[in-house]
C-alpha cells in the first residue's frame, strides 16, 4: 500500500509538470552575510578555490600529519587504530575505499581484539584488485567496540583523510564488518548513512537500531542458519524482512540483499567468490514454511562494487533519532539539522522544485543548495505538504560555500545557499 506521503509527492509531480502550481510571490531568502554573494557563472571556479584552501588547510595540519604517520587518530579519550593498504592503480575518480571492522567485543586484555583485527587485514584481500583497505581496530575492548560515540566522528575523520591523503572516491566508500563489526556495520550505516555508497553486515546483531536512514543506503545482510547465539540467525532474516516492508512502501528505496547461508554457523564464506548455498526466499525461511535454496557469490566487496554513492538524491528520509551526538558534522546530505531537533525529515526535489514532507518535527533544520541541484537564476519552488507553497530565489554565498567545504571535506557537499525550513513557514 502506498504512503500518503508517496501520494503527495507523485500528485505533486504531477502538478509540477503540468506547471500549474505558481506562487503570486517570489521572496528572496535571507542572506547569511550582506555583500557575501558570489557570481553565478563563476560558481564552478569558487568551489575549486575554497576546496584548495580546505586542502591546503588540512595538509598544513600537524594533527593530520602525525595521526597519518602513526596509524592511529584520537578523539576525546578514544583511539582509532588502523592499517592501510593500497591495491592496483588508481582509477581516474580516485580509488575505492573499503572500511572493514574486526570480530571480537568485549575483551579484558585486548588481545582478542587485537588478533581479530589482525586477521581482518587481509579478510577480504584475496580478490580486490583496485583499492584502499583500511582495517580498523575497534576503539574500546567493549560490545560495542566499533560504535562508541566517539567512533562516528574518528570515521569522519578516516574518510576525509583518505580523501586527502590516498585520493579515495568519496561516492565508492564501502563499509564491511563481521560479528562485532557487523554490529558496527548497522549502526554506523544507519547513523552515517551520507558517507558510504553500500554496506556488508556479516554475522552481526543490529541491537534494535532504526533501519529508516538506509533509504538511499544499499545494504548485505549474511548469516548462517545455525549461528543462533543471540538470534543472530533469524533476527538477520527478520531485518530482510523489515527492509522488504519498508521498500514495499517507498520501491525508489531501501535496496539490499539478504543472505543466510545453509549449514553453517557463525563463520561462513564472505570473502571468497566460490559459490555458496544460500536460502533463496527468507519469509519461508523465518516461517519454516519453504527451504528453497540457491547458489551465490557472497564475496562482500564484489557486491558492494556494484553500488556508487548519489550525494544529491532526489528523495532523502532521515530519522532524526537515529543520529551520533559526537559527529562534529550535523549534515546529512543536503540536510541539515542541530543535535537535538526531533523527528523525522521527508524531502524530494525535481530541478527548482522541492517537496517538504516533515512528520512530527520539533526544531527546525536547513537545506542546502549548490548548482548540480539548482539553476540559481531561477526561483526554487517549495511546497510543504499540507501547509502551502513559494516561490524563493537564493543567492550564492561565499559563507556558505567556505563553512561547508570545510564542514565535511567531501567535494559532493559544497554548498553555496541555504534556506530553514521554520523561514518558509514564516512566509507562506
Amino acid at each position: 500500500m502506498k504512503s500518503r506521503l508517496n501520494l503527495i509527492m507523485l500528485l505533486s509531480f504531477i502538478f509540477l509538470i503540468a506547471a500549474v502550481s505558481v506562487s503570486a510571490q517570489t521572496l528572496t531568502a535571507p542572506m547569511q552575510e550582506e555583500g557575501d554573494a558570489l557570481e553565478i557563472g563563476q560558481l564552478k571556479e569558487y568551489r575549486e578555490m575554497a576546496w584548495d584552501q580546505w586542502e591546503e588547510t588540512m595538509l598544513d595540519d600537524e594533527t593530520l600529519q602525525t595521526e597519518t604517520e602513526e596509524y592511529a587518530m584520537t578523539f576525546g579519550e578514544a583511539t582509532m587504530r588502523y592499517t592501510l593498504d593500497v591495491y592496483g592503480e588508481m582509477p581516474d575518480e580516485g580509488f575505492p575505499l573499503y572500511i572493514a571492522m574486526h570480530g571480537g567485543g568485549y575483551d579484558d586484555t585486548g588481545d582478542f581484539n587485537d588478533s581479530q583485527w589482525e586477521a581482518m587485514r587481509n579478510y577480504y584481500t584475496d580478490h580486490l584488485d583496485c583499492g584502499v583497505y583500511v582495517a580498523v581496530r575497534g576503539v574500546r575492548d567493549t560490545w560495542d567496540t566499533h560504535f562508541n560515540p566517539e567512533s562516528y566522528p574518528l570515521y569522519d575523520r578516516l574518510i576525509e583523510y583518505m580523501i586527502l591523503t590516498e585520493y579515495v572516491d568519496p561516492n565508492r566508500v564501502y563499509l564491511t564488518g563481521f560479528s562485532a563489526g557487523g554490529d558496527g556495520a548497522y549502526a554506523i550505516g544507519a547513523r552515517m548513512a551520507d558517507r558510504f555508497a553500500a554496506v556488508n553486515m556479516s554475522s552481526g546483531h543490529p541491537n534494535g537500531i532504526s533501519m529508516e536512514n538506509y533509504y538511499n543506503l544499499p545494504i548485505e545482510l549474511q548469516a548462517g542458519e545455525y549461528d543462533t547465539d543471540y538470534d543472530r540467525n533469524l533476527i538477520t532474516a527478520q531485518y530482510g524482512q523489515l527492509l522488504d516492508e519498508l521498500q514495499s512502501e517507498y520501491p525508489e528505496a531501501y535496496e539490499h540483499r539478504t543472505l543466510i547461508h545453509k549449514d553453517r554457523g557463525h563463520n561462513f564464506e564472505d570473502y571468497s567468490r566460490e559459490e555458496v548455498e544460500v536460502y533463496a526466499d527468507i519469509d519461508g525461511y523465518v516461517s519454516g514454511g519453504n527451504f528453497r535454496t540457491e547458489w551465490v557469490n557472497s564475496y562482500a566487496p564484489d557486491w558492494l562494487d556494484d553500488h556508487v554513492r548519489n550525494p544529491l538524491p532526489e528523495s532523502i528520509r532521515w530519522d532524526l533519532s537515529t543520529r551520533a551526538e559526537l559527529r562534529e558534522t550535523d549534515a546529512f546530505y543536503y540536510l541539515s539539522a542541530e543535535k537535538d531537533t526531533k523527528g523525522t525529515i521527508q524531502v524530494y526535489r525535481d530541478g527548482n522544485y522541492m517537496l517538504l514532507a516533515p512528520e512530527n518535527l520539533d526544531g527546525d533544520f536547513m537545506i542546502y543548495f549548490n548548482e548540480d541541484m539548482i539553476d540559481f537564476s531561477e526561483p526554487v519552488h517549495f511546497e510543504i505538504a499540507d501547509m502551502g507553497e513559494l516561490d524563493v530565489m537564493l543567492i550564492p554565498e561565499e559563507s556558505w560555500l567556505s563553512f561547508t567545504t570545510f564542514d565535511r571535506g567531501d567535494k559532493n557537499y559544497q554548498f553555496e545557499a541555504a534556506v530553514s525550513y521554520n523561514w518558509l513557514l514564516e512566509n507562506l
